[in-house]
């Protein structure tokens, strides 16, 4: 399987989660919720559903009303169908969100991993928050020795783009510092809590102390500036 289709299978999982959907609609979630499926086709996606409902993860279901599916045949239309996650899917992507290997902290799997951190337990958003963080600072350090041994060589526009692409970098580890302390935060005020405000806690789905912005601009984690 390559990186791109196990981020795809990973987002699919992961909104088949909260609700059924049909291919259409599932299409139309990945392109406007996670930034990293921009662009993909419909060729691409259903590939991924066969997949996922051969390997027992998701079923296919009619999605018409009884009604609806006699009158399709007789429309020369196909029957809407729609994808479900099974019980064995569901416990395969809350393994997939366990895991916080490299592969989390790389530029398009991180946009997805981050796209469900709803879903995601806090100690597994930490490691991976504090993995990308790591893998940001490297790629700034080279980037800076990198544009200090050449900066002589380029022209004013060459150089302008590497800074563009630095300041985005920097911009991203700054925003992930934020997340990272206000994760901190809540961890702390989660161990300072009444027994009762406890068990009301969903493990499973904390979403910790998300940052106040003083704008309202954040850097896209699939921003392809900070490759």
């Amino acid at each position: 399987m390559s990186r791109r289709s196990g981020i795809l299978e990973f987002a699919v999982l992961g909104l088949l989660r909260e609700s059924p959907m049909h291919g259409y609609e599932l299409r139309k979630r990945l392109n406007t919720s996670l930034g990293v499926f921009r662009a993909f086709s419909y060729g691409t996606l259903y590939p991924c559903l066969k997949t996922l409902v051969a390997n027992g993860w998701l079923i296919e279901e009619s999605g018409s009303t009884p009604e609806d599916a006699l009158a399709a045949p007789l429309a020369g239309r196909r029957a809407k169908i729609v994808y479900r996650l099974t019980a064995e899917g569901k416990e395969h992507f809350e393994e997939l969100l366990s895991q916080t290997g490299p592969d989390a902290y790389e530029d398009e799997h991180f946009a997805a991993r981050f796209a469900f951190f709803g879903q995601t337990s806090r100690d597994v958003r930490m490691r991976v928050l504090e993995g990308r963080r790591s893998r940001l600072e490297e790629r700034l350090e080279k980037m800076r020795a990198s544009l200090a041994r050449t900066r002589e060589r380029l022209d004013d526009y060459t150089l302008e783009l590497q800074r563009h692409g630095m300041e985005s970098v920097e911009r991203e580890v700054r925003w992930l510092n934020e997340l990272i302390e206000s994760e901190r935060a809540g961890r702390d005020v989660k161990g300072s809590a009444s027994e009762g405000s406890a068990q009301q806690d969903n493990t499973s789905g904390e979403t910790g102390g998300l940052p106040r912005h003083r704008d309202s601009t954040r850097p896209d984690p699939s921003d392809d500036t900070t490759r």
